[in-house]
């Protein structure tokens, strides 16, 4: 992507299709930067094969593709054959439904991708390290076990130790897919409180299938339903005051 600091998503008549199957049909609308987006709707609706469309994760399944249409991050057309996948796959930093720990330290876990991208200096290693652990609000907590196995963690820690990971390599964009789903109460507060702080820096996109969560994280949300978008507004519009009627039926649980 291009030195421009802008982080604003543009979708234009996106179709995806895996095979000969549509799964997003005639998507267009934009994404502001430094700004929670939400993504709701039933299951199947396309939320995950969109948000896959982003670091083009969605490349790794065979006959999987963008049909029509674009996505440009920051002015640049992602899909062009002279985007380095590589890095738009660090810029676009992707955060799991399920934790993911590398059977490894928490610190090598975090350090992970630094070195994969050519970090080897021991001091310039640990404090970067660190300052991921500190923005994933987790440093508190194994500053003192950072040799220790990362999956000794709990169930909150350990995704917020795949956030800090994510924050180490210094992406622009953060993608959430259920980032919450496996986590009880108290730990989706914190990654929620995580995600209200982490805004301030990064443009976050979150699938979620909680509507108070959507609630209480985004600025804007988007409804899809059956690979459309339905409707896309500030958060508090879109729960008040929907602009159609099946967006209304998904928020009281008509179907869904």
């Amino acid at each position: 992507m291009s030195p421009d600091r802008s982080d604003k998503i543009e979708v234009h008549d996106l179709h995806f299709a895996y095979g000969h199957t549509c799964a997003l049909k005639a998507l267009s609308f934009d994404i502001p930067d430094r700004q929670v987006t939400a993504f709701i709707g039933p299951s199947g609706c396309g939320k995950s094969t969109l948000l896959r469309c982003f670091n083009r994760m969605n490349d790794e399944i065979p006959g999987a593709r963008v049909s029509h249409g674009s996505i440009h991050i920051g002015g640049v057309n992602i899909n062009d054959r002279s985007v380095d996948v590589v890095k738009l796959r660090r810029e676009v930093g992707m955060v799991f439904q399920k934790s993911n720990p590398f059977p490894r330290s928490i610190f090598d876990n975090v350090a992970f991708g630094l070195r994969l991208h050519g970090m080897r200096h021991s001091a310039r290693l640990t404090q970067a390290v660190e300052e991921a652990l500190e923005s994933a609000a987790l440093w508190d907590e194994v500053k003192d076990r950072l040799h220790d196995s990362a999956l000794g963690l709990s169930g909150g820690q350990q995704q917020r130790l795949c956030i800090a990971r994510s924050l180490a390599v210094k992406p622009r964009i953060i993608l959430m897919d259920e980032p919450c789903s496996a986590l009880d109460p108290i730990a989706t507060a914190k990654v929620e409180d995580l995600i209200w702080t982490l805004k301030q820096q990064y443009t976050i996109i979150i699938v979620t299938h909680n509507m108070q969560q959507a609630s209480r994280v985004a600025d804007h949300t988007a409804f899809f339903h059956l690979g459309e978008l339905v409707e896309f507004s500030p958060t508090l519009k879109l729960f008040s005051n929907p602009a159609h009627k099946l967006t209304e039926d998904y928020l009281r649980g008509t179907f869904g």
